[in-house]
This record gives C-alpha cells, structure tokens and sequence, in this order.
C-alpha cells in the first residue's frame, strides 16, 4: 500500500486527508514510530500485514490547506426516467391476474380491429388493466372505472396521462386520436 505522509506547520496528513495535531499524544505515537523507520501500528492494521511504501513530504514552512476533493465519475448504471409516449412499465404480478382483469371487463372488444392495452391506476391506489380496439373513446374508459368500481360512479374525477401529464378533457376523441395507446392513465379526484 502507498501512503503519503505530509508534514505541515501545524500537524500532519496522510492522503490528503484531515490534519492531524502534532500535540494529540496518538499522532505523536505514530510520528515517533514514522522516525524509529517502523511501521506505525495504525497502517499495520490497515494493510493487514501486507507492505507499506510510507513517501514523505515536507510542508512544514506551510499552513495546512485542506485539499480539494478530485471529481470522480460516475461509474454506476443509469436508468432512464419516462419517455415521450409512456409505456406500461409494471406488469400484473401474475399472468393470471392480468387475464382475470381482462375477462371480467366489460368492454367489447372487435377482434377484426387493432387493439390497444391501458393501464389506469386509480385514486384509491389499485389499478385496471384493460384492452380496448384503438377506436373506443376517452369515455369508455371512464365508463370501465364506473362499471368496474362503482363507487366512483357518484365520484367526480379527471383522467390524466402520466409523463408528460395532460388531462384528458375531450372525452369524445378515441384513444388513437388521443396517442394514448399502450400507455398508463391516471384517475385522480376533483
């Protein structure tokens, strides 16, 4: 292990790290080891019995001067977050419940037709997966939420498109129109 020892006016440091009173009886224990030629205790355990290359340099006509910290980058993964057309990002947690969500909607479906899946997660935190032929409109899926939890039937709300978030107001538009394909709608109350 490389170690670099760095004496200063006021005390000393060891790899650019914090200043080290030369009065502190521990740091004086180390400097007199450091002028025996041993190795100081503190680095034997550091190394693990392993060799230390302890290099010297003489700064003691100096203040100590806190060194600056060396930008090191990022070497981690990133993730990216959202997108221009949102995508269903969760998944049911079993196949199962995702065709049980499916089976028991009462949305008519045209086969002969292209079909669409939304996602909608709604107010109370649960949420509905649904396919739906790119043709229906906005409001089928209000209709879906009212027909599938009718508690919301009584209960005034908005849908809304996450990122970027855009309240669906023109509920006569279909989901082709609205560029609402495959993507995640937001219940959220008045």
């Amino acid at each position: 292990v490389q170690i670099l020892l760095k004496l200063w006016r006021n005390g000393f440091s060891l790899d650019d790290g914090e200043l080290r009173s030369y009065s502190d009886p521990t740091n004086a224990q180390f400097l007199e080891s450091v002028k025996r030629g041993e190795i100081p205790v503190e680095l034997q355990r550091l190394v693990h019995g392993g060799q230390v290359n302890l290099d010297m340099e003489d700064h003691q006509e100096q203040e100590y001067v806190k060194p600056r910290l060396r930008f090191k980058a990022f070497s981690g993964e990133g993730q990216k977050l959202g997108s221009l057309t949102p995508e269903i990002v969760s998944t049911p947690s079993s196949p199962e419940e995702e065709e049980k969500s499916i089976l028991d909607a009462p949305v008519l479906i045209d086969d002969s037709m292209p079909a669409t899946k939304i996602q909608i997660r709604l107010a109370d935190g649960s949420r509905l997966i649904q396919r739906f032929n790119q043709t229906h409109r906005i409001k089928h899926i209000r209709d879906f939420i009212i027909q599938s939890r009718p508690a919301f039937a009584t209960t005034d709300f908005v849908l809304v498109t996450t990122f970027p978030n855009k309240e669906l107001t023109d509920e006569s538009l279909t989901l082709q129109e609205a560029d609402i394909l495959n993507t995640v709608i937001l219940q959220q109350l008045k």
